[in-house]
């Protein structure tokens, strides 16, 4: 159950610090310049205009284990998605893949991921799964939790592979549950009081909303997990109402 108090529309207080991307306008310049079959595929099923109501919005939340945190010297090793919508997750339609990294996998990633060393001997590169991958990505919103890890190391692991990365956008929700606890707890008057923003840890934002708690560090829980958040930050404070440009970036 999500814990509702007097509902906010931190839609109309959501201030971003960029300009909005027109992205249905740059995946048409992308497929033009696109090489490989299946990132022009990807780019050519086009996506949504900025002005498309949230309640009309195909999501897909995506997670990835990686080796390491930075996308110039780790890779992934594991993929997680779950498509959804505002009403409904479809669980059967989540996929999972545990991929084999072009870098050596260290311990300190296996304590925390459980993948180990004969799971990624035994499994395929990511260009074997790309095409299922961008299949399921195709039309739909990226939902992520930290907009750095999936976007960077996917375009990062594309370029070492294929020569050319990838672009998509992404709503990150802890981004919006940050901007959320800034705005409501932020600022000199509340710090004097004791009290400042809490944490964005995925965790930590699920329990705000009366969230189950998963076990974290599988791709596939996490996304999962996200999807879920995203949910609940929308019902508490967007209207279905709100554009998707008000939140993707």
């Amino acid at each position: 159950m999500f814990r509702h108090g007097s509902k906010q529309s931190a839609s109309a207080h959501f201030t971003r610090n960029m300009p909005v991307p027109d992205w249905h306008l740059r995946f048409q310049k992308l497929a033009q310049e696109a090489q490989d079959s299946r990132i022009k595929s990807y780019y050519e099923t086009g996506i949504i205009s900025e002005n498309t109501p949230l309640s009309d919005v195909p999501f897909v939340a995506l997670d990835f284990e990686t080796t390491g945190l930075n996308p110039d010297i780790d890779d992934i090793v594991s993929i997680g998605l779950v498509p959804f919508d505002l009403h409904r997750i479809y669980c059967r339609e989540s996929q999972h893949w545990v991929v084999k990294p072009k870098v050596k996998l260290e311990e300190d990633s296996v304590v925390i991921h459980g993948i180990t060393h004969s799971d990624v001997q035994q499994a395929p590169d990511l260009r074997r799964i790309l095409e299922a991958v961008l299949d399921a990505l195709a039309g739909k919103v990226v939902v992520v939790h930290y907009k750095s890890i999936e976007r960077q190391f996917m375009d990062r692991a594309l370029k070492i592979r294929l020569g050319e990365g990838i672009q998509f956008p992404v709503v990150d929700t802890l981004a919006i549950e940050a901007t959320i606890q800034q705005q409501q707890f932020g600022g000199l008057w509340n710090k004097l009081k004791g009290k400042r923003p809490g944490s964005v840890r995925l965790g930590k934002c699920r329990s705000r909303y009366g969230l189950p708690a998963y076990q974290p560090h599988h791709a596939l829980t996490d996304s999962l997990a996200t999807a879920e958040l995203l949910q609940a930050q929308i019902a508490y404070h967007f209207s279905p109402e709100t554009p998707i440009g008000q939140l993707w970036e």
